[in-house]
């Protein structure tokens, strides 16, 4: 429910399936519906997001306005195309995509809804906003995110003329499916990404982490339009295999011609050594890779016996760490910061140990320290074009 007082800004900040475009879509329409003659502005990280969620979504406007409320005629009510609503008391609601801030220059609004502000691509597009919602004797605008800590949000929450609502996808269990909901919390709970996407906290960089989330949000992509040059398993073996043992680091990722680095898999986890080694094999042929290689401090001559005993073919090479994990790692943790890194989707352990790994950690990040070991073989190797298209 809308709050009552004297705020500008209503920001939400809610996990995954907390009701959040629900509710900025149901504040949208009534103010609409219940002011005549008014002008709103409903702003989406891309145009897609308007079609598809703000609007046209399960939870959108056009799900909740009555189509009698609409303004009748040919061409009036909801046009998708110009993404614009007229009502029939003469307001107005307006998509915009966080994509063009310029559009936001010359227009003006009573009231305004953000939705996903935390992964808009420009900051512009925000204060835009801000210049034209002047319309009426209190202008207010609504945010509904999950949150990420990006300098925008991190402002906002410090501000005084501020209403904050927080709250988590386990808030909303009676109308989630059961199962979804098991398997989110067993699969994300105690992790980085768990407390931002489900729990809707605002997670902050751990000091003397060499990774943040925002080096690796900056250049996430959810799928590999690249071609890649080369493809390199990297593969950091336990020793043991029992309730808490090291788990098997195993990452895959590629080097593209545009010599940039990808990591398209984390298949890491406990399991035997003959297990990892089908798993490692597998992966290799999935694939197409290049090359197997493999921390031996621990293992020795081992790793290569095992792996050989699965495919006598695999190309393998051996490496062993004569540097501490911070120092071999620094190097990988500035591609990050040159933006040189994307991953090809969310790896949330891979990512909660990138994050959250400083030199006083005593847990072996072996997710780590594979991702080390195969950036640094692809960021020696000579760049010569092996053509496969991933």
């Amino acid at each position: 429910m809308t709050p009552h007082g004297d705020w500008d800004i209503w920001l939400i900040l809610a996990g995954r399936g907390w009701g959040k475009t629900r509710t900025g879509a149901e504040d949208i329409a009534f103010f609409a519906l219940s002011n005549p003659e008014s002008i709103c502005a409903v702003v989406t990280p891309t145009f897609g997001d308007i079609r598809r969620v703000a609007f046209g979504g399960p939870s959108g406007l056009m799900s909740i306005i009555p189509k009698e409320c609409l303004l009748s005629g040919r061409g009036q009510g909801y046009n998708s195309s110009s993404a614009e609503i007229r009502l029939y008391n003469g307001s107005k609601i307006m998509g915009f995509s966080a994509t063009e801030p310029d559009r936001l220059r010359g227009p003006q609004f009573h009231r305004a809804w953000c939705d996903e502000l935390a992964v808009w691509q420009y900051a512009d597009t925000f204060d835009q906003l801000m210049f034209g919602l002047r319309l009426g004797t209190k202008p207010q605008c609504i945010i509904t995110t999950t949150p990420k800590p990006t300098p925008l949000i991190k402002s906002l929450v410090k501000r005084n003329n501020i209403v904050v609502t927080k709250g988590s996808t386990f808030d909303n269990a009676p109308n989630l499916a059961p199962s979804a909901l098991a398997m989110l919390k067993e699969k994300y709970d105690n992790t980085r990404l768990g407390r931002q996407e489900l729990y809707a906290e605002i997670v902050d960089d751990v000091e003397g982490a060499l990774w943040t989330p925002s080096m690796i949000e900056a250049k996430r992509i959810p799928k590999l339009e690249e071609q890649l040059q080369r493809i390199i398993i990297a593969v950091d073996p336990a020793v043991t295999n029992q309730e808490g043992s090291d788990e098997t680091g195993i990452i895959v990722c590629g080097k593209g011609f545009d010599n940039r680095y990808y990591i398209l898999e984390d298949l890491s986890a406990r399991m035997s050594a003959d297990a990892w080694a089908n798993v490692v094999v597998n992966t290799f042929y999935k694939y197409e890779a290049d090359r197997v290689i493999a921390e031996v401090n621990n293992g020795g001559d081992l790793v290569e016996r095992l792996l050989r005993t699965v495919d006598s073919s695999v190309p393998y090479k051996a490496v062993r760490s004569s540097k501490g994990k911070l120092v071999r790692a620094e190097p990988i943790s500035a591609l990050y910061e040159q933006g040189k890194v994307s991953h090809v989707g969310t790896f949330s352990k891979l990512e909660d140990q990138l994050c959250s790994y400083t030199l006083d950690s005593r847990s072996s990040p072996d997710r780590l320290d594979a991702l080390v070991w195969g950036l640094t073989e692809l960021s020696k190797s000579s760049g010569q074009a092996m053509w496969r298209v991933s």
